[in-house]
């Protein structure tokens, strides 16, 4: 009878450590061009099934950063929390070696969505003859953690019970097709469509506010939805009751970019009116990997219009190629962002000139 009721005193705490080196290309010139809160971000890389970036802010993150160089370490696909860490962030020499001074402390809690590292930006300003190479880049190291789950060693060998993965998603998804206790109407492009207030209201803070704020609609009043498609409606309730987008998935599994950039546009547009911002940061990635000579445009003007920096950044990355933008102004998309955000094209000109041409930028900048 007492094996029944022992407790394992051995606990076994796994864990995966990973290191990588982010290069900043043209630090120099990124410093100059960009304003506090504004990034750079690196390509994706994967540890322990979680997709991550580093966003590389050299004036600061938030306001009160400003003093700082700033990097960020976000998950991309998954925005809940995840159990990890980062040993160490440094800057390295031009030797490969760690430069001392130049350690990353952190600002944010692991609780949080990202984890956020300040470096102060003039004492590393001071010692750029010794980090930045021959090809005028910043080597920033970066060792991750992912810790895995905590068990204990009696339960890893005695499984005898297999508990199967969240299915949430799964249940909402069938209340959403359901409508069984629907209880609120839309009415989106002489479409109708029912959903469930609690549900729209803990998602979005806008629906909160239209549904049961202040704001609130006349109870049995249906809600007439203006400027959205009804695909583009159902995608975003799709979204809100199960975290997921279908619509893009197919599209891309079927080798469909043209749709599934229009779709990603469309849901970024509508994710932003309805204060759904991991479905926003998802459109705007999905746009940052699908930027060609003929979308580029339209997506910098959806970038400045709605607060994207990451989809700016890469627009802008791209167009600094010279036959990218060559191959750009001959697009009807050129004269649209002439029209739209004059001042992006001002940011790019700038962008384009030497760093020594400093009085040049001010001049473009302030026309």
């Amino acid at each position: 009878m007492a094996d029944q009721y022992k407790v394992s005193a051995a606990i076994v705490a796994e864990s995966e450590k990973r290191s990588f080196v982010f290069k900043i290309h043209g630090y120099s010139k990124l410093k100059e061009l960009l304003k506090n809160g504004e990034c750079v971000a690196s390509p994706h890389f994967s540890v322990e099934g979680h997709n991550w970036f580093l966003r590389f802010y050299p004036k600061g993150y938030l306001e009160y950063h400003g003093a700082f160089i700033c990097l960020l370490l976000d998950a991309v696909d998954d925005k809940s929390y995840v159990n990890a860490e980062a040993s160490d962030i440094c800057v390295l020499g031009d030797d490969g070696l760690p430069a001392p001074s130049l350690v990353g402390t952190l600002f944010s809690s692991v609780h949080s969505t990202y984890l956020g590292y300040n470096i102060l930006r003039e004492e590393l300003d001071q010692q750029l003859g010794d980090i930045i190479d021959e090809d005028g880049c910043l080597s920033i190291k970066c060792d991750l953690i992912i810790k895995k789950d905590i068990q204990s060693e009696e339960t890893i060998g005695n499984q005898f019970v297999l508990v199967p993965p969240s299915d949430l998603h799964r249940h909402f998804g069938n209340l959403l097709e359901s409508m069984v206790g629907a209880d609120v109407t839309f009415h989106v492009g002489g479409e109708k469509f029912l959903a469930h207030k609690f549900v729209l209201a803990a998602r979005s803070s806008v629906f909160n506010a239209e549904l049961l704020g202040a704001m609130k609609e006349s109870v049995g009043t249906p809600i007439v939805i203006h400027e959205m498609e009804p695909d583009v409606f159902k995608s975003l309730l799709h979204f809100i009751y199960t975290d997921s987008l279908p619509v893009l998935e197919m599209a891309c599994n079927q080798g469909e970019a043209r749709p599934d950039v229009a779709m990603a546009s469309h849901l970024l547009v509508a994710a932003d009116r309805y204060n759904v911002e991991r479905l926003k940061l998802i459109c705007e990635h999905k746009l940052c990997s699908r930027i060609d000579a003929n979308m580029v445009a339209t997506s910098l003007v959806l970038a400045q219009q709605h607060n994207c920096n990451g989809l700016k950044e890469a627009c802008l990355q791209f167009l600094s190629s010279p036959s990218n933008l060559e191959a750009v102004v001959l697009t009807d998309g050129y004269d649209y962002l002439k029209l739209s955000c004059p001042s992006v094209l001002k940011e790019l000109i700038a962008r384009l000139l030497p760093v020594e041409m400093k009085a040049a930028k001010d001049i473009v900048m302030a026309i």
